[in-house]
């Protein structure tokens, strides 16, 4: 650790509470991840041109959910796709308009991540707003980009609360700069290593020397394991980890969808080799990717000279392409910024109460000294 922990211990010793104050981003307490730079906000938004805007519902015991909205740039994505590259890992999951990305290698639609049983509701508000937009009177096709994780335990899932007005809010009030972390959006009800989870977010930036790129990383943290902060089995010092009855008739099942922006000029496949890289960072905290677990991942690049335009499309085009050779940093700076957001979201998230359950905030004043000297 490379900061004194007491003032943080003085402020996490209060009882957890479903209105306590604000707590810190995992590196505002001391734990660092990796070897380098955040940038200057630490979020996806790092990426020039990346917004990203979140709708979280009314809160109560039985409503806990919202949508979040990633948006590669400001323009039409329609008209100006960026390029994509798309893993599933375990897909155990719904993410609507996977395999056109996977198979065409872009996007043109803002991605949104919502719960399981309204993805539906995300898909037609992406699809409505794609049409609206000017200069899309003749489009009659919209690939729609949607992720998902199940958060049944603290929300009433079978209400399916979220409408196509909520999705729609969350594109319009994208935006770019800080994003709010935690219970929000399509965090608001998930759950991780049995405490609460959310939206994460992190960022790296790298030398010039190695081509001063940044990776932008945003995750909806869903999912189980044993939880392991800074190499240290947090989970199991916690008493709290899955298997624990068989090593206790705890599920691990969960799911993870991550979010990549880069501002380097990559292709397709090597935006796929990216989010492939990402569960490198989701294994570092301590994940085992149970067959229950819809584990996706999507890399999408912002650099205008792979964008593809309307002009671009319709003529034999030449783009930049970083070389293979030049790629094994962004991959560090991927694993990296994967790891911390997903940290980000349970430091920053707060207790819940909800439709089956409770679920806690990772217990600060109990992590914080088990880390001292991890780092």
């Amino acid at each position: 650790m490379r900061h004194a922990f007491a003032a943080l211990l003085l402020l996490s010793a209060a009882p957890v509470l479903a209105q306590e104050a604000p707590r810190p981003r995992a590196r505002e307490a001391g734990v660092t991840v990796g070897i380098l730079r955040p940038g200057p906000l630490n979020a996806i938004t790092d990426v020039a041109g990346v917004k990203v805007g979140q709708v979280t519902l009314p809160r109560s015991k039985d409503v806990n959910t919202g949508v979040t909205a990633i948006l590669p740039h400001g323009g039409n994505l329609f008209q100006d796709k960026v390029p994509a590259g798309f893993v599933a890992y375990n897909a155990f999951g719904k993410f609507m308009g996977s395999t056109q990305v996977a198979e065409l290698g872009e996007i043109e639609t803002p991605i949104l991540l919502t719960n399981t049983l309204n993805v539906a509701e995300a898909g037609a508000a992406s699809v409505e707003w794609t049409l609206a937009q000017t200069g899309n009177e003749e489009v009659r096709s919209v690939n729609a980009v949607v992720g998902e994780t199940n958060d049944g335990m603290l929300n009433d899932i079978r209400g399916r609360h979220v409408t196509i007005a909520d999705a729609r809010r969350a594109i319009e009030s994208a935006k770019a700069g800080p994003v709010e972390e935690g219970a929000v959006g399509a965090g608001t009800g998930t759950v991780a290593f049995g405490f609460k989870a959310g939206i994460g977010t992190s960022s790296r930036k790298l030398p010039a020397s190695l081509g001063g790129w940044t990776i932008g990383v945003l995750v909806q943290a869903n999912y189980g394991g044993v939880l392991t902060i800074a190499g240290v089995p947090v989970g199991v010092k916690l008493g709290r980890y899955d298997y624990r009855q068989q090593v206790e008739e705890r599920k691990a099942d969960g799911s993870v969808v991550i979010v990549i922006a880069t501002d380097a000029p990559l292709s397709d496949r090597n935006l796929r080799r990216v989010a492939e890289r990402a569960f490198g960072g989701i294994a570092r905290t301590g994940s085992s990717f149970s067959n229950g677990s819809g584990d996706y991942a999507i890399a999408f690049s912002t650099s205008d000279a792979v964008r593809r335009t309307a002009a671009k499309r319709n003529a034999v085009a030449a783009v930049d392409d970083l070389p293979n050779d030049r790629i094994s940093p962004l991959f560090q700076a991927t694993i990296e910024a994967t790891e911390e957001a997903v940290l980000n979201a349970l430091f920053k998230a707060q207790t819940v109460v909800g439709n089956r359950g409770t679920a806690e905030a990772l217990p600060l004043d109990k992590v914080l000294p088990m880390l001292k000297g991890a780092r």
